[in-house]
């Protein structure tokens, strides 16, 4: 023990080289003693003048502050957030700043192409949202060619995608490009039909998810409703069946078109798929109660699809060229295509789903039979199967009046028009069981629906058809059935004009073009030209009635122009035009709403009627009087006492009336028998004492059809004079003469217009002016005005009826011929100066000092007259 100690002494007195260090597990070993620092340490330099935000200076930027160039660096980030922030930023930016999108639409569209197949589907939905309300909508007006040509390849490219949600999404992009550029389908109809007939058979996601379904099938018909006729590719062919507008092609399509005879070889191969992607649903629709809106949307986007490309097919084909017909429609190949519809049709043959269910499947049963009846325009149905979609019709239209207390009934109205376009084909080609089956359901329909709606419109377009383009208006007199059923059409047409007012004019125009068409081809012996003439009853208080004294004017006077042409023209075919009718026309020529040409217009078909032996002379008479007589002649400045706001004048529209009107009398022959009828309407409206217009009027006709000597009764004379003084006063006082107007003055006509038909009547009657003569000298101690107008009061002082009655005399002294008469009235001159002298010293004491000059004024003028007829004489 003491041997070991010794050793361990000895060793602990050795020195040590290399000291072990121990280190501890987990810590981190120090850095060599002479290790050398690397470590560099810097403050920031700070340059303003480098600043990133002084570079964008100007710059139209988005809100996080980035150029359009940034934003569109981003949309390719590998990124999918960024992408779609990028994009978003460019809407932000495009709203605040249109004027971007303008200078850079192509290097946008150039590079957000590349996003149409982007594998994140909020990046792809972004893109379609910016593409819909911005760029597209702000690109609509540029040259479109450019345009769609960049974007449609990458479009084709997505639609050949692996993945399906890719693919779905590039018909959805395609189909937005369609809405805005409808050209674009014609330049790509070859590849665009290829890929839908492609996707379309890829059925895996049918019931999976219809909604894609329903976007695709959404598309294809958008497309072939732009299909162009198959004969006339450079030219729009429109045929218009009820509802829609068929192969609506856009005047602006361009000039290149997909290669036609590929196009067809495209439509032959797309209907079978679209035929199985129907029959993929029937299972669903016979399993399930209800059909859920998805289904019923792809369903229905499926029919509308066939349903064009078949009349894409028939109507463009030539019927008479068989070589034309394409080969589709060959009979096994349409055997086999209705087999698949008949089979299933019609869909809820019981009707005992909700009532929106039924409304569903009974617009699929329209559209199956839409296409029934489309295909019979090629093939011959078996008599059978043709009964089956008859009666389908018959119940439809019947059902079109259970239908109308519905909530459904704008669905079951827009079906309805549908299947009212084939009645007029199907009502001439039927036997004749169906044929009165079929009239009896149309007519109900057509009595009952609502005269607002669109199945009336659609009930007219068929009337006429089957009138004109099918015959029925001439068939035999023993088809007593089609004969009632013409007549309840016609006789429904006043009434309907008169419900519909003048808030639907293109219907009011359909009707009214209708019964020109029934008033031109009713013959002269037919029941139906007496029916026609009938209808004038019931169409007076289309144009206007009276009710209780008071004037109501029809929907004629509101309706538009081309509908009011229409209304008058219909008038020129009724054989016998009542009295009652002619005074309803004559209101209405004189209602103030009525266009001055349209007035016009009604005289020329009035007076052609009355030459073709449809209006009585007396009654053709009778409405000229009543239109100069009652035109309500707003004076403007013809007058110059009316007040200046007051001058909106149609007294240029009333001189045209009278120059027509003279026209039409020196064309209805003798002037003596004209005289003879007029004679006494005339007078009578001339003591009722007319404005001075009218009275002014009614005396020209008189000197129109009278002639010298006078042919005149002694009793018009006679009634004429009591009113000439009046008229005579009138004039002085509200027409200025011609040495009154300054030579800048406007005032036409001037008095000589209106004093001349007074000195015709003079000159033909010289005992009309001595009465007048002698109606003057008698007015001068009576207390009455001497205005003919019940409207214009003058001062009737005996001072101011001298001065007038003097007026009057020096007017008729300046023309030569009637101071040439007046000079073998001196007995009546004489009278007149006898009786102001004799008023002069009977109320000398009571006339004030003006009165006394007004008197003595008037004798020195008629002194004068007096002296220049003596002078004449002698």
């Amino acid at each position: 023990m003491a041997k070991n100690k010794a050793s361990s002494k000895k060793q602990q007195k050795r020195g040590v080289d290399f000291k072990k260090i121990k280190r501890k597990l987990g810590r981190k070993l120090p850095p060599p003693k002479k290790a050398t620092n690397t470590e560099i340490k810097s403050k920031a330099i700070i340059l303003p003048e480098q600043s990133v935000a002084s570079e964008k200076t100007g710059l139209a930027v988005s809100k996080k502050g980035l150029t359009l160039k940034e934003l569109l660096q981003q949309t390719s980030h590998h990124n999918a957030k960024v992408r779609k922030d990028a994009l978003m930023g460019m809407k932000d930016l495009f709203l605040k700043h249109p004027e971007e999108l303008k200078l850079h639409r192509y290097a946008v569209i150039e590079k957000l192409r590349e996003r149409v197949s982007d594998e994140d589907k909020v990046v792809r939905e972004t893109l379609y949202q910016l593409l819909k309300s911005l760029i597209l909508p702000g690109c609509n007006e540029d040259n479109q060619g450019p345009f769609i040509s960049l974007i449609m390849a990458y479009i084709f490219n997505a639609m050949t995608h692996l993945a399906i949600e890719v693919r779905l999404m590039a018909f959805k992009f395609f189909d937005l490009i369609v809405q805005h550029f409808s050209s674009s389908f014609s330049l790509y109809a070859e590849k665009v039909l290829q890929n839908y007939a492609d996707i379309l058979r890829k059925n895996q996601f049918y019931l999976e998810d219809k909604s894609k379904l329903k976007n695709v099938l959404a598309g294809l018909v958008r497309c072939l409703s732009l299909l162009p006729s198959r004969l006339e590719v450079d030219s729009c062919k429109k045929k218009v069946h009820g509802r829609e507008m068929l192969h609506a092609f856009e005047l602006d399509k361009p000039t290149e078109v997909a290669d036609f005879s590929v196009v067809i070889n495209k439509l032959e191969d797309l209907v079978p798929v679209l035929v199985n992607c129907f029959q993929d649903f029937v299972p669903l629709i016979h399993s399930t109660q209800q059909l859920d809106a998805l289904s019923f949307d792809c369903l229905h986007n499926i029919l509308q699809s066939i349903d064009l490309v078949v009349r894409f097919f028939v109507y463009g084909a030539e019927k008479d060229n068989p070589e034309s017909h394409p080969s589709m429609w060959d009979q096994s190949i349409s055997s086999v295509l209705l087999k698949k519809f008949v089979g299933v049709f019609p869909f809820n043959p019981v009707h005992h789903l909700s009532e929106k269910d039924d409304d569903r499947y009974f617009t699929l049963n329209v559209m199956i039979a839409e296409i029934f009846f489309h295909l019979s325009e090629w093939i011959c149905h078996p008599a059978e199967l043709l009964e089956k979609f008859l009666a389908f019709l018959e119940y439809a239209l019947l059902e079109k009046i259970r239908s109308e207390v519905r909530s459904g009934r704008a669905i079951r109205e827009k079906q309805i028009v549908a299947l009212v376009h084939f009645v007029p084909k199907l009502v001439t080609q039927v036997i004749d069981n169906w044929k009165s089956r079929l009239l009896q359901a149309f007519t109900k329909t057509f009595l009952n629906c609502n005269p607002e709606s669109s199945v009336k419109l659609a009930c007219i377009s068929a009337v006429e058809e089957m009138l004109f383009s099918r015959g029925m208006l001439y068939t035999d007199a023993s088809d007593s059935e089609l004969l009632d059923h013409l007549i309840t059409w016609m006789r429904e047409l006043p009434m309907l004009l008169i419900l519909l007012g003048d808030r639907h004019s293109a219907s009011s125009q359909a009707v009214l073009h209708l019964l020109l068409r029934l008033g031109q081809c009713c013959t002269v012996s037919s029941l139906l030209a007496f029916e026609y003439d009938n209808l004038q009853y019931s169409l007076q208080e289309f144009y206007g009635i009276c009710r209780e004294g008071k004037k109501c004017y029809g929907p004629f006077i509101k309706l538009p122009m081309d509908c009011q042409e229409l209304s008058i023209c219909c008038l020129y075919y009724f054989r016998h035009l009542d009295p009652l009718m002619l005074k309803t026309i004559a209101s209405c020529c004189l209602c103030p709403d009525l266009d001055a040409s349209l007035l016009f217009r009604i005289i020329e078909v009035l007076h052609l009627a009355f030459k073709a032996g449809h209006i009585q002379i007396t009654d053709h008479l009778s409405f000229f009087v009543t239109l100069v007589s009652r035109f309500n002649v707003l004076p403007g400045d013809a007058h110059p006492d009316i007040e200046e706001d007051m001058k909106i004048s149609n007294h240029q529209t009333f001189k045209s009336l009278i120059r027509v009107v003279s026209s039409c009398l020196a064309q209805m022959g003798d002037n003596v028998l004209l005289l003879a009828i007029l004679e006494k309407v005339i007078l009578e409206q001339i003591l009722l004492r007319p404005p001075l217009d009218n009275a002014c009027a009614m005396l020209r006709f008189l000197v129109m059809l009278d002639s010298k000597p006078t042919r005149l009764s002694e009793e018009s004379i006679l009634s004429l004079s009591n009113f000439l003084l009046g008229y005579l006063v009138d004039v002085v006082h509200r027409i200025p003469g011609d040495d009154d107007v300054p030579m800048c003055s406007s005032h036409v006509p001037r008095q000589s217009c209106y004093i001349l038909p007074c000195f015709f009547l003079f000159d033909r009657s010289h005992d009309l002016l001595k009465l007048v003569l002698i109606v003057m000298a008698s007015s001068i101690s009576t207390s009455s005005s001497l205005s003919s107008n019940y409207h214009t009061h003058h001062a009737s002082g005996h001072a101011s009826r001298i001065n007038d009655i003097v007026n009057v005399l020096k007017l008729m002294h300046k023309d030569a011929k009637i101071k040439q008469i007046i000079c073998s009235s001196r007995a009546e001159i004489n009278l007149i100066w006898r009786n102001i002298h004799s008023l002069q010293s009977l109320e000398e004491s009571n006339l004030g000092i003006r009165e006394r000059h007004i008197i003595q004024c008037a004798l020195d003028e008629l002194k004068a007259i007096r002296s220049s007829e003596q002078m004449q004489i002698a």
